[in-house]
């Protein structure tokens, strides 16, 4: 069976791009421990090509912002769901959001489950 993927992308202002990458970093270990494979995040570089709809557009960032694209992989969607859920529950993870000064707003972030296609 193909793995899971959670996938998101969102603005995050380039004056708080060390605080979100300490919190990710703290976050992705989280993840881990509730059963996710993998969890990776990255900072847009080149997000422009000509006659196509760029990350900057879907998460209405401006000069200010950062885009920041990452996926985390599951053996599963059960298994997804299973650590979403645990996820979701453990305390650290509400205490991490708000000690950070890091400018995460999860309203301005895109998201979506996907299925192994190729």
């Amino acid at each position: 069976m193909a793995n899971y993927i959670d996938g998101f992308t969102l603005p995050i202002q380039r004056s708080h791009i060390n605080e979100y990458q300490t919190l990710a970093e703290k976050v992705a270990n989280i993840w881990k421990e509730h059963g996710a494979i993998d969890y990776k995040e990255y900072v847009g570089d080149d997000l422009s090509f000509q006659g196509l709809r760029s990350f900057t557009d879907l998460v209405e960032a401006n000069e200010d912002d950062f885009v920041v694209f990452g996926w985390v992989t599951f053996e599963s969607r059960e298994a997804r769901d299973l650590a979403n859920a645990k996820v979701a529950a453990d305390p650290r993870m509400e205490e991490l959001v708000a000690k950070s000064n890091s400018g995460f707003d999860a309203a301005k972030m895109v998201y979506g489950g996907f299925k192994s296609l190729v």
